[in-house]
């Protein structure tokens, strides 16, 4: 069997707007995101902020049910530069994964990571980050710990594993960022969300980044990055929001991240978990439904 044939495809709520971040606008309503995640030909979806999709088990499954879609994972940022939001960020990880395992058993990923957006600094300079911009040596065992300590928690507690997810304004965002966390905690306790766009957004290459760090990515999304609203934010200073008002992460094949050659490797290294399309907008922004829909046909033009 080709090793593809044994991945599948999901899409994302942050497709339509649906962010953890405290914006202006108003997405859509879960029934809505749920059919077209379903009518544009994904096979599953990830839960979103607490409280956009049903809370209850039964309910959740039956709307998952009623659109034949699994249950992959669950974004939960926590601010792990401060350790006084680690307790409540396991209280808050573990909650959702009780959920997930309830709805779903135990092959969803809880997908951790920073509180981003929060940090002033990380979040005016996404894209653009510089050695100076980074945590200091007992910053980073605080963060890690962080992890570790919430990561632990899920697992306990509810059966679930947790992958830590780069981002951009964040406090994990560029590809030394990434390799120093992935080097400070556990191998076997946490993995790594692997995202294409947010690498090449840092200024990484997505293809050299998988290689590197193939043995600890459990989880992958796909998000294109467009060279030319790149080449502007950092031409213009744009922070994070902006980059994102102005389409940073455009449709698969109309940006600079190399997607057949990714697949090729994923294929090579005999990759078998979900590829979850990820193309962020802001709440009203763009037409995610057609999105989605280009996405979906894009893949499987690359055999997916």
């Amino acid at each position: 069997m080709n090793p593809s044939d044994s991945i599948r495809i999901a899409n994302a709520p942050c497709s339509w707007g649906v962010l953890e971040f405290d914006l202006p606008g108003k997405a859509l309503g879960f029934a809505q995101v749920l059919d077209e995640i379903r009518d544009t030909g994904y096979a599953g979806t990830e839960f979103g902020d607490w409280g956009f999709l049903p809370t209850e088990p039964v309910a959740l499954r039956g709307e998952l049910d009623a659109r034949k879609l699994a249950m992959v994972g669950a974004f939960v940022p926590v601010a792990f530069a401060d350790s006084n939001a680690h307790a409540t960020g396991a209280e808050v990880a573990v909650r959702t994964a009780k959920l997930l395992a309830a709805v779903e058993g135990e092959s969803p990923f809880i997908v951790l990571a920073d509180d981003n957006g929060k940090d002033f600094n990380r979040t005016r300079k996404a894209g653009r980050i510089t050695n100076a911009d980074c945590l200091t040596g007992t910053q980073w065992q605080t963060f890690a710990h962080g992890v570790e300590h919430v990561a632990r928690a899920v697992r306990e507690r509810s059966g679930l594993r947790c992958v830590f997810h780069h981002h951009a304004a964040g406090f994990v965002e560029t590809a030394d960022e990434v390799a120093r966390l992935l080097e400070l905690t556990e191998p076997n306790l946490v993995g790594l969300c692997y995202d294409t766009g947010h690498f090449r957004f840092s200024g990484g290459d997505p293809l050299a980044a998988l290689r590197q760090h193939r043995d600890r990515i459990w989880h992958v999304h796909f998000k294109d990055c467009s060279p030319a609203v790149h080449q502007q934010s950092r031409a213009e200073g744009w922070d994070y929001f902006d980059s994102l008002k102005h389409g940073i992460f455009c449709e698969l094949g109309k940006g600079d991240v190399d997607f057949a050659a990714v697949i090729e490797e994923l294929r090579r290294t005999n990759y078998t978990g979900w590829i979850v399309v990820e193309q962020d907008v802001l709440p009203g922004m763009g037409a995610p439904k057609a999105f989605a829909q280009h996405n979906r046909d894009y893949l499987r033009q690359l055999g997916l």
